[in-house]
């Protein structure tokens, strides 16, 4: 699969989530097999491009290329000028963001609002691919089914973006009304690919190599794109990749290799934003981690009352080791179902 002059390792993708899939997450990510990965959306608005979560969310330092960054917002101009404001910073694809459905995002008609208004819509396209043409970057478009089961206009918008110059789409099979409530539907997904000639990547419920499997034979699409899933799993990945490969399933990852990843994500966390924030944003991935586990609600209720980076890591290196002491591999895995509302 390519996107524009890019060949990916892989058809399973990290779908872009605000407040999650920042530079070490990816990293992560890509560690256990992503074979390509999206950064937290980015506003359009000029005024907040200074600011310390901006500045963060452009930071893609020693990642592989191609180094993707969404963007959003509903001024033609403004996403025109933040695309060649994150080229400027390294990004080598432009996502255009059409399917976060938060409220705070929706009520300013950005996000999966905009595909309320196709010909806003597809202004936007079209100034951002201007934008990005000279540079010679691709862009991309992540939209939902529509605004509501009455209004579901993902083909319409998708072959108009093709049109326009998008080089790759992703749908999520579930209507902005819909947010993550209920089961994601497919077959929105696969009218998309049947319409259009560019990849298309399905995304939605996710969650075990056998649904990416389904989903990939009901759409015909190029490509999965895993979100909530990878939450406190970030191995899917792996196992998606090898068994869409081989057909096989791949056995749980060994405990003390969990472990390792889980805190070198945990030092480059702090690494990333400081002690402070640091441990503060650590404690969510850490809950997801170890959801599920043996004594992790525990775990994770004391990890939420310690301050001290120190005193974090020593904690999540105790709670592994007691587990690897009982559990060569892991004995249970995490829920994907972890709601995160900023997640699109």
């Amino acid at each position: 699969m390519r996107i524009g002059p890019y060949a990916l390792p892989n058809t399973v993708l990290l779908a872009p989530m605000a407040g999650v899939t920042d530079r070490p997450f990816r990293q992560l990510c890509r560690a256990f097999s992503a074979g390509y990965a999206v950064g937290e959306m980015l506003t359009a608005q000029p005024d907040l491009r200074v600011s310390r979560k901006t500045r963060l969310r452009l930071d893609h330092a020693s990642e592989p290329a191609p180094v993707a960054a969404q963007i959003m917002g509903v001024d033609p101009a403004q996403m025109a000028d933040a695309a060649r404001h994150v080229i400027g910073v390294g990004a080598h694809i432009i996502d255009i963001n059409m399917g976060c459905p938060a409220r705070k995002v929706c009520q300013r008609w950005a996000g999966s609002a905009l595909m309320r208004d196709e010909p806003l819509a597809l202004a936007i396209i079209e100034a951002v691919i201007a934008a990005c043409a000279p540079h010679g970057v691709p862009v991309t478009l992540k939209m939902r089914t529509g605004w509501d089961a009455a209004h579901k206009n993902a083909v319409a918008l998708a072959r108009a973006a093709e049109s326009a110059g998008v080089q790759m789409v992703a749908v999520h099979g579930r209507t902005r009304e819909q947010g993550y409530r209920g089961q994601a539907e497919y077959d929105t997904a696969a009218a998309v690919k049947a319409a259009v000639r560019i990849p298309v990547a399905v995304n939605g419920d996710i969650d075990t190599p056998g649904k990416a499997r389904a989903a990939l034979d009901v759409t015909r699409a190029d490509a999965v794109m895993i979100g909530r899933a990878a939450l406190g799993q970030p191995w899917l990945f792996r196992e998606v990749t090898h068994y869409l490969a081989t057909g096989q399933r791949l056995a749980p990852p060994l405990t003390l290799e969990v472990a390792r990843a889980a805190l070198a994500h945990l030092d480059a966390h702090h690494d990333f934003y400081g002690e402070a924030a640091g441990v503060r944003s650590a404690r969510k991935h850490a809950g997801w981690l170890t959801r599920g586990l043996p004594g992790g609600a525990a775990f994770s209720a004391r990890l939420n009352t310690i301050a001290d980076a120190v005193a974090q890591r020593a904690a999540l290196a105790d709670y592994f080791a007691a587990l690897a002491a009982c559990h060569e591999r892991l004995p249970t895995l995490a829920s994907a179902t972890v709601e995160t509302a900023e997640a699109n």
